[in-house]
């Protein structure tokens, strides 16, 4: 009987379910982390480093060559100084001295650098795009692995930008490094790098992603129109930005990288408190912000064209993934970028010191 009673009572027709609008969905749908797959970060991320520095090499040599002169010897160094001094020396060549080793560094530390970060920016920020704190601590993720990779080829690379510098190429200078000072001597800049482009980074994607939101919050209906402008605009912030915050310790970095070449000075310990000591005896506190000029000039441009490459990079892949043609131009860009690397990693010109 009382079966019967609630057979009867739940099968009553006013209990109907309620119709759903044709827009509702039970569900909340994620959908992939902006479409792309791990390697597809890797590469778009190793195509944008490559150019950025491949762009801005020029600027760099000046900003190192500033740098490394605070203590052999100690005076005053502009950019217009710096610039006749190396066109004086090595003519417009002298700019792209140890531009190989920057094309064998740059790709693969972009490369863990930019896949590192969006893996950690999807973890970390739990799909809220609006969180800094996400975005900043990826940041840092990508930069400690990324430096593990860079670190001995910037070592080479600054050695190479030095005016009178003792070795023939890349490949010269690796081996005479790792001869006569070990192979720690690749590191010894490890940890004043990555205690550099820890904060860097972090000011850096914060920046960005902040200034980006900015930029689309101002015109929303332009953005897929002029995305370029959005990134190339919140690149140069960005940039800007976090160059001048750590452009201490950028100097610190130098001088480790470069002690005992073309009269350099050598010291005891790689700690960044000895070299700090050092250059603030010899110079004052101004010694620390040397280069600071060309480094934000670096930097600024620089981070445009990274981001708007790497942003480019990432739509291709993206309407790659759409195509049925994936996998025949992945093989196609996987091949053409490591050959370029081969190629890069022969270039040897002791005449001009590259």
């Amino acid at each position: 009987m009382a079966a019967t009673d609630a057979t009867t009572k739940f099968g009553n027709t006013d209990f109907r379910p309620v119709p759903q609008p044709p827009d509702f969905h039970p569900e909340v749908l994620v959908p992939a982390h902006d479409g792309l797959r791990f390697w597809q970060f890797m590469i778009a991320g190793s195509i944008a480093g490559s150019v950025e520095h491949m762009a801005m090499f020029p600027v760099d040599t000046v900003k190192t060559h500033m740098q490394a002169m605070v203590s052999c010897p100690i005076k005053s160094v502009g950019i217009r100084h710096a610039l006749q001094s190396i066109l004086k020396a090595d003519g417009v060549l002298g700019l792209y001295r140890g531009i190989g080793a920057m094309g064998l560094g740059a790709g693969p530390a972009h490369a863990v650098y930019f896949s590192v970060y969006e893996v950690c920016k999807k973890f970390f920020s739990g799909g809220n795009p609006s969180n800094s704190a996400a975005h900043a601590a990826s940041g840092v993720c990508a930069t400690v692995a990324s430096d593990a990779v860079f670190t001995p080829m910037d070592l080479v690379k600054q050695r190479l930008q030095l005016n009178n510098s003792p070795y023939r190429g890349v490949l010269d200078c690796a081996r005479t490094v790792l001869k006569e000072e070990g192979f720690r001597a690749f590191y010894a800049s490890y940890r004043t790098t990555v205690t550099m482009n820890a904060p860097f980074t972090a000011v850096h994607f914060a920046a960005y992603e902040a200034a980006k939101r900015a930029l689309m919050d101002v015109s929303p209906e332009s953005v897929n129109d002029e995305g370029w402008v959005v990134h190339s605009t919140a690149g140069v912030v960005a940039g800007a930005l976090a160059a001048a915050v750590t452009t201490p310790l950028d100097v610190v970095k130098t001088q480790l990288q470069c002690q005992g070449v073309c009269g350099c000075d050598r010291f005891k310990t790689g700690s960044i408190r000895d070299v700090i000591g050092t250059i603030v005896k010899k110079d004052g506190y101004r010694g620390l912000m040397r280069g600071w000029t060309p480094r934000m000039l670096f930097h600024a441009p620089a981070a445009a064209i990274c981001w708007s490459t790497y942003e480019a990079a990432k739509s291709f892949f993206q309407e790659l993934n759409s195509s049925s043609s994936s996998s025949s131009c992945c093989a196609f860009l996987v091949t053409g970028i490591w050959d370029c690397y081969l190629n890069l990693g022969n270039i040897r010109q002791p005449d001009e010191k590259w």
